[in-house]
């Protein structure tokens, strides 16, 4: 997973960052806040006409000009491909009002595969299918059966399953939207609007419905394409990539191996990654701060900070109390923060109060890089940074061999063992 392509794909922040937009949005926030008022109020009244009308051309060109006074701009392209004897669209993922958009242009259906079902289920414009199929699988097989009915209308289907920016890339297409059917109708969207992003990670619908509201207005812009044919001896992966590049052809952005879990595991990563620019060293590890960590004060009175200082102490006498207990804090992991001294370049001298406490007075001794000088058979650090993985996976290695023998020639040494015992 390439870590800048996935931050392309993404906003992670809603507004923006050139000071000149931030401060023309600090001036329409007051007429951003009334007009979102306003549109609450229009917005249920738009909720109302859609519920109490029939599924019809009328009811949608209705919905559609009063979505309008919403700020919902929705433009199409080629209408005249749509295709009436299809069965699937598939479409990229932008907002999480694509299916609305897609609706008031055709009738459609899009099943609901995440979130509570019930009247919000019904509310947003999915589809319930009573009982939720416990794996894709058997989705699939259900949404096919929903297919074969003459009477049926068109599925509307999400290959990404999840949103994206719409941007820069495509998320990878599951293969199981492609066995539902033969053939499918490609449809491209691109979502704009002024002053914020489009969406951001981990934001409720809601949220995002009170954010188009507030913004003078959203286009969107949607492409029909010619129908696509599964071709003989085509797997559905295969189906899915080639429809993949298509669409992503006609976006004009990348077809990317990014998942879902992908995001997700990305967004994990810079919840509690915090950003380090002062480390030098190539070799030491990213520390990370644990949310547990964040506001609980000095290190020194977190009973768990100081049960895994002691740790740390016992195989690296000669390291400051306080030097751990602020490594510990960056990490919450007692071999990353040995791994971090370890290759650390600085110099550290024993306090005498901290050699008392401690255990039996030593000589002070300086560290540099690692405690090997106490034991010359012993050599933790690596002499220079691994070109390939695997070097520096065996040099990882080799430093916790050394580490775990010199911790337990000190435990010897500590409670006056033998070495056979």
């Amino acid at each position: 997973m390439e870590t800048r392509g996935i931050e392309q794909m993404f906003d992670f922040q809603r507004l923006p960052s050139d000071g000149l937009i931030l401060l023309l949005l600090l001036l329409y926030s007051p007429v951003g806040l009334c007009l979102m008022f306003l549109r609450i109020f229009i917005g249920v009244h738009v909720f109302l006409v859609s519920c109490a009308l029939p599924d019809s051309f009328i009811r949608r060109f209705i919905v559609r000009i009063m979505c309008s006074v919403l700020g919902l701009h929705i433009r199409q392209n080629s209408p005249r491909l749509r295709d009436k004897s299809v069965k699937l669209y598939v479409c990229n993922h932008v907002t999480q009002f694509d299916h609305n958009i897609i609706n008031l242009l055709t009738s459609c259906n899009t099943p609901l595969l995440e979130g509570p079902s019930g009247f919000v289920c019904w509310a947003r414009g999915f589809m319930e299918l009573g009982t939720m199929a416990g794996s894709r699988t058997e989705l699939a097989e259900t949404l096919h059966g929903y297919c074969s009915a003459p009477e049926a209308l068109p599925l509307l289907l999400f290959p990404e399953e999840d949103t994206t920016n719409g941007r820069a890339g495509l998320l990878k297409f599951s293969s199981w939207p492609f066995s539902v059917a033969d053939s499918v109708q490609p449809v491209a969207m691109t979502v704009k609007r002024p002053l914020i992003s489009v969406n951001v990670p981990e934001s409720s619908w809601l949220t995002e419905l009170l954010w188009t509201f507030f913004v003078p207005f959203t286009v969107y812009q949607v492409r029909w394409h010619l129908p696509v044919h599964r071709q003989d001896g085509e797997s559905h992966q295969e189906f899915a990539n080639r429809v993949q590049e298509l669409l992503a052809t006609e976006l004009g952005v990348v077809s990317t191996q990014i998942t879902k879990a992908d995001k997700a595991e990305h967004i994990k990563r810079k919840r509690h990654t915090v950003p380090h620019t002062t480390h030098s060293n190539l070799g030491a590890r990213p520390r990370t701060v644990a949310r547990g960590f964040l506001g609980s004060g000095p290190g020194a009175e977190n009973p768990t900070v100081v049960r895994m200082a002691q740790q740390v102490k016992e195989v690296l006498p000669d390291i400051p109390l306080s030097v751990i207990t602020r490594d510990l804090l960056q990490t919450n992991c007692v071999d990353a923060t040995i791994t971090n001294l370890l290759e650390s370049s600085e110099q550290y001298h024993t306090d005498p109060a901290e050699g008392a406490t401690s255990g039996p007075a030593r000589p002070q001794i300086s560290t540099t890089p690692s405690v090997a000088a106490s034991s010359p058979t012993i050599k933790p650090a690596a002499k220079s940074f691994g070109r390939l993985p695997a070097d520096r996976h065996m040099s990882l290695q080799e430093r916790k061999a050394a580490l775990y023998e010199y911790a337990r020639r000190r435990f010897i040494e500590k409670h006056g063992l033998e070495e056979d015992s």
